[in-house]
């Protein structure tokens, strides 16, 4: 479990969160508070799954390497939110590896704002794909609202994307028509597995049953596989 960044997302109290799930599934899990660990390839062998939440930041070209041939070679990667989506903002090969990237998260009518992180906090559904519903990850999860940051996402077309949210036409915004972004996706990489969930923001968030239940169904999916082994 890799952790750091920006501090707005409390990558330690959410990280923490998820570690008993680990455990009772049967994990050995070790912290690591900086990306330095992505440089060490003997580990990164030995490893089955990365669970990332390290919001903006920075990392060295030998770390994103080494990343990259992790997740090549067989080894899960995992996050949610900035954690996963909003990290390593100059690193094109990061971006790749990912496969989207946060781009904003709309707000409310300016007269509204009270200058709190509550100014970007929308009314908005995550809705389930007709491939999400088959998936392991989503399967059985119906359609879902939330009262939190609402991603946009700039993405590829190699993802699976298993959930969306559509940002709609406001007054005070400036495109012409309604946006739908990825919201839960997949990506194979070499013989590993990726998962990204974008809902995240808060601790509440992350308490929400359906999001949790992707989160860690997500886990246990990116995880190497035997083919991998």
């Amino acid at each position: 479990m890799v952790r750091g960044g920006w501090e707005g997302h409390r990558p330690v109290e959410a990280t923490e969160l998820f570690i008993p799930f680990l455990e009772r599934s049967g994990y050995a899990v070790r912290v690591e508070e900086s990306t330095e660990i992505y440089a060490d390839a003997a580990e990164l062998a030995d490893t089955d799954l990365i669970v990332q939440c390290m919001t903006m930041s920075q990392i060295t070209e030998e770390q994103v390497a080494g990343l990259a041939a992790a997740v090549v070679a067989g080894t899960g990667f995992t996050g949610w939110h900035g954690g996963i989506v909003d990290s390593f903002r100059a690193c094109s090969d990061y971006l790749h590896l990912v496969g989207g990237q946060f781009a904003t998260h709309p707000g409310l009518q300016p007269c509204e704002r009270s200058g709190g992180e509550e100014d970007n906090f929308l009314p908005h559904s995550i809705k389930i794909t007709d491939l999400g519903r088959e998936h392991p990850i989503t399967a059985g999860i119906e359609d879902f609202d939330l009262v939190t940051e609402q991603y946009w996402v700039l993405h590829d077309d190699l993802i699976e994307v298993l959930a969306t949210t559509t940002h709609p036409t406001r007054e005070w915004h400036p495109w012409h028509r309604p946006v739908t972004s990825p919201a839960i996706w997949t990506r194979n990489w070499g013989a590993g597995r990726i998962v990204v969930t974008t809902p995240g923001h808060s601790l509440d968030v992350l308490e929400h049953p359906c999001v949790r239940t992707v989160i860690e169904r997500g886990m246990l999916w990116a995880t190497r596989t035997a083919s991998a082994s």
